[in-house]
């Protein structure tokens, strides 16, 4: 009876999720929290890259995470939907109280964002602060390339409040992951891109930040916001832990190549030993055969197989009916063409605001819808397929429209069938890397979050197991063309 009791307590223990959006601070923050938590005692999983804010928002208020790491200018203009430039965390947790949140834990640093230039052209066109470009003449102005990250283009706080409180005529025509937009300003490809103040290709690569001299940003003090219920105490070593130079320095270490993981057990461990980067090479061969790997083959493959058997089990019959019934072909058929033809981030979009989640189940679903086509396509097309003589012959022995159908029709049918399901698999594994946006895992994960810190070797360490992936589906599933001309 105790053994039993204690069984069933230790499976029903509390896993902590802890959340982190698609940039490299957010990333080492969200590390940082992960493993304060197991050092404490308590199980926690680390849900990395959930996107933009109105995402990991979403996932906070629904149970899907339980804390992440935050600013206040975020939480007070993006949250709250408030014009303070600075509040207290009593004020903060006020506003909070009614969507059941809270903020704890100051980190100890600012993070604001910034507009920054390479110092040549600053110097050249005589810019310093962000009014300077606001002085320059409309033709100038046009002629400044700016490149910015998709969330900044789209906050409250971001680009359209510069616009705003600068009177800019500048229009922004690209749109960058944060990570790529410093190597584009680099390269000399843009002119002007969005920053954090403690982001370190700023020093690395010498790069000018313009002073915002009409404090159009709040502060952004990094800060944890949870659910109201969620015990911040084992979080308390690492309020005020933090100051810029230090971030600014893991956040170099991350985009050097050294895992997140690394860099988070090197700072609460006080490492005072430098880290050496490896090289890329080396670097890809340790991520594709470390514990990452595993859970992302894993993630992809369930994802990919539950998917894939939820289109097969409802297209088959949609198929059957599509050839049984000659009237309804047409309407089943191009419902399953238009669903094939919705962008796959607009169709993931959609289902989170239609299910308000994030994970795994939107994900399933999309993967589900896109697979459709491709089984009720071949279902439709084998059952036509059957030779009419073989039908005639079937009925004339006593077989009924059921027997008919499985054990003649569907069976002859089978090969085409696999072949669609091979399709249907094949897309399901180059889109289920699109699942990693919405948090559900996958191969998505390692290329996501190497897009955010421009690691070129973590990017392949997921896209080149997914495309093998995909290419073992697509020898295993479809069938030797032998078998199809039987």
């Amino acid at each position: 009876m105790t053994i039993s009791c204690f069984v069933s307590a230790q499976s029903t223990e509390k896993i902590t999720a802890v959340g982190s959006k698609r940039f490299t601070e957010s990333y080492v923050l969200g590390e940082l929290v992960n493993l304060t938590l197991h050092d404490a005692g308590l199980k926690a999983i680390h849900r990395q890259g959930l996107g933009n804010t109105a995402i990991v928002i979403q996932a906070l208020k629904t149970g899907q995470i339980d804390v992440y790491p935050e600013y206040t200018g975020t939480i007070l203009r993006e949250i709250l939907k408030r014009p303070e430039t600075e509040a207290s965390i009593d004020a903060l947790n006020a506003w909070l109280k009614p969507m059941g949140l809270k903020a704890a834990i100051p980190l100890g640093f600012n993070n604001t964002y910034a507009l920054a230039m390479r110092p040549e052209q600053a110097s050249k066109l005589g810019i310093k602060r962000i009014s300077d470009i606001a002085n320059l003449s409309t033709e100038q102005q046009s002629t400044l390339r700016i490149a910015l990250s998709p969330e900044f283009k789209t906050r409250n706080d971001g680009w359209s409040a510069l616009i705003q409180a600068y009177a800019l005529k500048i229009k922004s025509k690209k749109v960058l992951e944060h990570g790529l937009a410093y190597d584009a300003l680099v390269r000399g490809d843009v002119d002007i891109v969005d920053a954090y103040s403690t982001d370190a290709s700023i020093t690395k690569n010498n790069l000018t930040l313009l002073e915002d001299d009409r404090k159009s940003f709040p502060r952004y003090d990094a800060i944890l916001l949870m659910r109201s219920d969620f015990d911040e105490k084992p979080l308390q070593k690492l309020a005020g832990a933090l100051n810029e130079v230090t971030m600014a320095k893991l956040n170099n270490e991350a985009e050097s190549g050294i895992s997140f993981e690394m860099i988070a057990r090197g700072f609460l461990n006080k490492s005072t030993n430098d880290q050496s980067s490896p090289t890329k090479i080396s670097r890809f061969f340790n991520l594709l055969f470390g514990p990452d790997f595993l859970t992302a083959l894993r993630d992809h493959v369930l994802l990919v197989t539950i998917s894939s058997t939820m289109a097969l089990l409802v297209g088959i019959p949609l198929g059957v009916v599509a050839y049984r019934r000659p009237r309804f072909s047409t309407w089943i058929l191009g419902t399953v063409g238009v669903l094939q033809t919705i962008p796959s981030l607009a169709l993931l979009t959609i289902l989170i605001a239609v299910l308000d989640q994030i994970g795994t189940i939107p994900a399933v679903l999309a993967l589900f819808i896109y697979g459709l086509l491709p089984i009720v396509g071949a279902t439709h097309i084998g059952l036509m397929e059957v030779p009419s003589t073989l039908k005639e012959a079937a009925l004339a022995l006593g077989c009924n429209e059921r027997k008919l159908l499985l054990s003649i029709e569907l069976p002859h049918a089978k090969p085409i069938i696999m072949t669609g399901l091979a399709s249907a698999t094949v897309i399901g594994v180059g889109t289920c890397t699109l699942a990693a946006l919405v948090g559900a895992g996958g191969f998505g994960d390692l290329i996501v979050a190497g897009l955010a810190v421009n690691d070129q070797a973590l990017m392949l360490s997921g896209a080149i197991p997914a495309a093998i992936l995909a290419l073992l589906a697509q020898v295993v599933l479809t069938p030797k063309r032998k078998a199809i001309n039987k």
